[in-house]
């Protein structure tokens, strides 16, 4: 584990101190495409230095932050965490972890001057360099963070298990997960997993969807949801020739903390879910994932895990539930899979159906 660490560290330290900090492939410059009006504007406040030798494959920042206290996983240079300070507001709190000093040290330059630009007295954002795989040496509480992202980070992790597992120890109760990354539509031969360059290029260590929906319900996570979910191109001819025809996209996972109360399948309790508006940039309809849009004011039928999220979220003031799980009707009829992510007929990437 050390080596494979060492390796991603070496590849990200030499590309962060390069002139054009430029990445082998598209696999990584993903993360400003698509963005909301909102974080653009954020984004625009945010010093070039930090954007420009910044790494990610997606857009892991959630609705509703106000207040909360979030984790970035593998922050690099700090663009999400200075993103999300904004978003938190002064009372709110921000922790960055990275395992690479000279990512952290762009991160680190910037933070009273960060401050200032959003009117705060200090600054609600640290910093803390070392390993996602044990944030209880970071002084990282149980039960201490309302919110986790991660953007394109957690493949470059050699034991993903104690990065979920941590994850999960971490979160309060109700808490979210909410990560960017690269999955793969198999498993990778041994001799690309331990290609230095397709490490460093999030290739190696890309999930393959089906062991991910395994590993999350081994450790607690019954059900999760995808929230985007795009090819990711490599746009370099030597490369895709080495990895063949094995296809990768680029995703968001939303995965609420709720033990005891999510199950491994869509059960049907006959309850239904209003959306009651009040979500800022989502007046009129709010996806809680890619396949369950709520439009303002009609009911729509959930099954029960879909219905606790909701329920037992920082979602549920916006919402109105009717009905409880005092009486069970069978499995949930789910039309289709959250995931977009082709499979095989008898293979699901996702937990549950819906």
């Amino acid at each position: 584990m050390t080596d494979q660490r060492k390796q991603v560290k070496d590849y990200y330290s030499q590309i962060t101190t390069e002139q054009e900090g430029e990445m082998a492939t598209q696999i990584c410059s993903l993360a400003g495409q698509d963005l909301p009006r909102e974080i653009k504007r954020i984004r625009s406040k945010i010093p070039k230095e930090i954007k420009e030798r910044f790494y990610g494959c997606g857009s892991p920042i959630p609705d509703l932050l106000e207040g909360l206290t979030v984790l970035d996983l593998g922050c690099g240079t700090g663009l999400d965490v200075y993103t999300l300070s904004y978003l938190v507001g002064e009372k709110g709190r921000v922790i960055g972890v990275d395992m690479n000093p000279d990512q952290l040290a762009i991160a680190q330059k910037y933070q009273d001057k960060m401050a200032r630009k959003f009117g705060y007295q200090s600054s609600n954002v640290s910093f803390k360099q070392g390993y996602i795989e044990d944030l209880k040496a970071l002084g990282i509480d149980d039960d201490s963070i309302d919110i986790v992202v991660s953007n394109c980070v957690i493949n470059l992790s050699p034991d993903k298990e104690k990065v979920f597992s941590e994850i999960w120890r971490i979160l309060k109760p109700s808490g979210e997960l909410y990560f960017s990354d690269i999955f793969a539509d198999r498993r990778l031969p041994e001799e690309l997993s331990q290609n230095t360059v397709l490490l460093g290029e999030c290739l190696a260590g890309a999930m393959y969807q089906a062991d991910f929906r395994r590993l999350m319900q081994k450790l607690g996570w019954l059900d999760f949801r995808y929230t985007a979910n795009v090819p990711a191109p490599i746009g370099n001819g030597r490369i895709e020739k080495l990895i063949g025809n094995i296809g990768f996209v680029s995703a968001t996972v939303r995965a609420f903390k709720l033990p005891n109360l999510l199950e491994d399948a869509c059960e049907e309790y006959g309850q239904i879910a209003i959306y009651q508006g009040g979500i800022p940039g989502h007046e009129d309809r709010f996806y809680l994932d890619l396949d369950h849009p709520f439009d303002k004011g009609l009911p729509a039928k959930v099954c029960g895990n879909t219905c606790a999220m909701l329920e037992h979220s920082r979602f549920a003031p916006y919402f109105k539930i009717i009905g409880d799980r005092s009486q069970h009707f069978g499995a949930f009829d789910c039309q289709g899979g959250s995931p977009r992510i082709p499979v095989s007929e008898d293979q699901s990437t996702s937990s549950c159906c819906c």
